[in-house]
């Protein structure tokens, strides 16, 4: 099921999810935050679900293989998860084989949306995941109440409210240093009293280029950090009005793109409300407003040359720049085993850009609006036998969701466009019905069933090059999403054993895909159309404790997907994936082995995909063997050490960027390897 290995002595605040993990049946999600002061620091390899279809950990706790500095490699240690490979940070999360916007991605409960027109900013890069208190994700369509269109699933990043019953101060900080010059800090410091607090939080993370096992240098260098405070009141136990701020930068180099990232720079403001125990049935009011900017440069001259036989053989920058507001309201009401939570949110982007040829030319350039977006949503949740062993659970939700086309020129040509000024408005609804039932405290089943319908995002409205057959351009012609999926699982429970399973299978009605077509010089080009599709697939996790101090574990991901259109296989589906773990742990320190087993991948669909990436081909499998031990220093210092890939294997991911020309790879599509052997250290303090 998932592998931890564990070091005993634990810091308070860390692994309310890990708790959960092992005992879904002790409390549900939503008090995570009450129970995450108990278990121990753990090395995760693997994460098992702490509710039907809701997995909870801490992005804080120690992971192999050594994650980058960007959100998707925290989130592959949960079953089902992948990531296109760019270069060494900035992946494109993919959660059983569906990316981009199918993926709802919040951090503290707002959106912050990358501006790149081919999401090399994606926004988990904005994302320091080490800065967070806890990690939730939701698959499938199986939640209404945090934002429109995900489909795939919702992942949350959140930070707790430091409570204090008299003066003080907690203190968080860990530092990681590994293979090719990894460079890792944190510090999270918390002071207040009863009244209220004061929280400030950072990072700063880097690295080299890393080598592939064939000792290939990767062009994969980043370098990054984040800062972030909150002021909060808390008058009693039950009350928090938070305002909080933060800001950022990066610069990163990548294997796969024409450009690199010479900037991200962030800037985040946030207000929140939350009341508990109110009298009467209404139990809980939260509120919050958010703004978030991206400003993002990506050029091909500050970390690299530029390469004189490419489609861009000057120096050349694009500045891209995506402003998303917005708020959310809502209320919680208990009766008995009744439970309703209904509200409303609402958001509203911009994103601008402007460019320039020759080296800082862009700077005196102006800015010109291409794209405005809009959404307003109301929502509710029911739970029939909360607290029962029996639930039912449903939820509807209604949005409106509004683009318009700023652009006056489209395309390469500058040509005049046939949508400029133009507004699309559509009414879209989203629902789920699922049954859970325990049976004693030993096993947990249910069976869902959920519909998403889904907007077009900035990508498939704007960066596509034309839209479907007899439409002016994908602005005008591309149709919104609509997804209906059945969920089913099991989660059994027992002192020497726990597993779990869950399966799925969906119709994606105008599923949005992207064909490539060559444009020689120009560069690729590409076309947004709506196909009919079919996805399924199963994930699974087994951990077995044959006796005292010894685990092992396995999990299992599959996913397969159909274009019923076309009748060939569906694009960007990543293939079987098993891990297989041991660890052994006794008083201050463990140890543990991780089996990384991945197989061929021959369903392909050449040249179609995402605004990321497309299929190259087939795929051949790979296994790789990672190691690590961890050790209780004192009761508040732990290190823990690992090496990833020991026996420095060269595998390259099926989910890949071909190689750039600019670093030498060749003309035929080449997909990026993966890091050779990696060795790391990291220590973690908790005051």
């Amino acid at each position: 099921m998932y592998f931890l290995s564990r070091m005993p002595g634990v810091p308070a605040c860390l692994s309310a999810a890990v708790c959960l993990a092992l005992f879904p049946h002790l409390a549900h999600a939503d008090d995570a935050r009450d129970d995450a002061k108990t278990l121990d620091t753990l090395v995760v390899t693997a994460a098992a679900p702490s509710s039907p279809l809701q997995w909870v950990t801490d992005p804080r706790l120690p992971r192999q293989p050594v994650p980058a500095s960007d959100g998707a490699d925290y989130l592959k240690t949960v079953p089902g998860f992948s990531a296109i490979r760019n270069g060494g940070t900035n992946g494109d999360p993919v959660l059983r084989g569906m990316g981009g916007s199918r993926l709802n991605i919040l951090s503290n409960d707002g959106n912050l949306i990358g501006a790149c027109p081919a999401r090399m900013d994606n926004p988990l890069s904005y994302i320091a995941p080490e800065t967070f208190d806890r990690l939730t994700v939701i698959k499938g369509p199986q939640s209404v109440r945090w934002g429109a269109g995900a489909s795939a699933g919702t992942v949350r990043f959140e930070r707790e409210t430091p409570r204090f019953d008299g003066p003080g101060m907690e203190l968080k900080a860990s530092a990681l240093g590994g293979s090719n010059n990894r460079n890792d800090q944190m510090l999270d410091a918390s002071f207040g009293s009863t009244p209220g607090y004061v929280r400030v939080n950072g990072n700063r993370s880097e690295s080299d280029d890393y080598r592939d096992g064939n000792g290939d240098v990767v062009p994969s260098r980043w370098r990054k950090w984040n800062a972030d405070a909150a002021i909060g009141w808390t008058p009693d136990a039950d009350t928090v009005l938070e305002l909080s701020a933060g800001t950022g930068d990066a610069i990163a180099r990548y294997a796969g793109r024409g450009m690199d990232g010479a900037a991200f720079k962030r800037e985040s403001y946030g207000l929140r409300f939350e009341k508990h125990n109110l009298p009467g049935a209404w139990d809980k009011v939260e509120a919050n407003l958010y703004y978030n900017s991206a400003d993002h440069l990506m050029d091909n001259y500050t970390l690299r040359t530029p390469n004189p036989d490419s489609s861009m053989p000057m120096p050349m920058a694009a500045n891209v720049e995506r402003r998303t507001s917005g708020g959310r309201v809502a209320g919680e009401w208990r009766w008995q085993e009744v439970a309703i939570v209904a509200g409303v949110d609402a958001q509203e982007s911009r994103h601008r850009g402007r460019n320039g040829m020759g080296r800082g030319t862009w700077k005196a350039q102006p800015w010109k609006r291409d794209a405005d977006f809009s959404n307003q949503g109301v929502f509710t949740e029911l739970t029939f036998g909360e607290g029962t062993a029996q639930r039912w659970l449903g939820g509807l939700r209604v949005d409106k969701a509004e683009a318009k086309d700023l652009r006056r020129t489209a395309g390469m040509m500058g040509m005049p466009n046939p949508t400029a000024g133009q507004r699309r408005q559509e009414y879209l609804g989203s629902g789920f019905l699922r049954y859970e039932q325990d049976q004693g405290e030993a096993m947990t089943w249910y069976a869902g069933i959920g519909h998403s319908e889904r907007m077009p995002d900035y990508w498939e409205l704007f960066s596509a090059n034309a839209g479907p057959m007899g439409s002016r351009n994908a602005f005008a012609g591309v149709k919104p999403e609509r997804t209906t999926q059945l969920d089913l699982g099991l989660q059994f429970r027992s002192e020497t054993l726990d597993g779990w399973v869950s399966a799925y299978a969906g119709r994606l009605q105008d599923y949005i895909l992207f064909a490539y077509r060559s444009g020689g010089m120009m560069g690729s080009t590409t076309q947004a159309t709506n196909v009919d599709a079919r996805i399924a697939g199963a994930e699974a996790g087994l951990e077995w404790r044959p006796v005292h101090g010894w685990k092992l574990g396995s999990t299992l991901a599959y996913a397969w997907g159909e274009n019923r259109t076309a009748n060939r296989p569906l694009p960007q589906i990543p293939p079987l994936e098993a891990r297989l773990s041991a660890s052994y742990e006794h008083e201050r320190w463990s140890a543990g082995a991780l089996v990384r087993a991945v197989t061929h991948q021959n369903r392909v669909a050449p040249d179609e995909g995402n605004v990321v990436s497309r299929d190259l081909g087939p795929t051949a499998g790979f296994a790789t063997l990672s190691l690590n031990a961890a050790y209780r220093i004192t009761d508040s210092l732990r290190a823990s050490v690992g090496v990833d890939n020991v026996f420095d294997r060269a595998y390259a991911e099926h989910l890949n960027l071909a190689g750039s020309a600019d670093f030498g790879f060749p003309a035929d599509p080449v997909r990026i390897n993966d890091p050779g052997r990696t060795a790391w250290l990291k220590l973690d303090y908790r005051y």
